[in-house]
């Protein structure tokens, strides 16, 4: 059984940064890609940021310049670091793998518990 476990949310200043991480854990052969999700109040869960298996990166335009991804696969982690933070980034945020279990298997999508983040003004 795969777990995926966030930490490093909470309650941050506007121009303040946090750096949040997400690991797996379980029997995993291989992780693809792995991203982070959030979700305002009222909204709908939308994507930040996506890093593939070769490193290969992307975010969402609200937060380019700001917030970086990045993984260890040795660890089964990946981080997004936000620096700059505004309480337009208020949400709940979501990290989501993409698992291969075993070799012959296909992929199959794991999502975090959540992790709140709240930037004051």
């Amino acid at each position: 059984q795969v777990q995926l476990v966030e930490s490093g949310g909470g309650l941050v200043q506007a121009g303040g940064s946090l750096r949040l991480s997400c690991a797996a854990s379980g029997s995993i052969f291989s992780i693809n890609a792995m991203g982070w999700y959030r979700q305002a109040p009222g909204k709908q869960r939308e994507l930040v940021a996506r890093i593939s298996s070769g490193n290969s990166t992307m975010y969402a335009y609200s937060v380019k310049g700001r917030f970086t991804i990045s993984r260890d696969n040795a660890k089964n982690t990946v981080y997004l670091q936000m620096n700059n933070l505004t309480p337009e980034d208020t949400a709940v945020y979501y990290c989501y793998f993409n698992i291969v279990l075993v070799p012959s298997a296909g992929v199959t999508g794991y999502w975090g518990q959540g992790t709140q983040v709240t930037v004051s003004s």
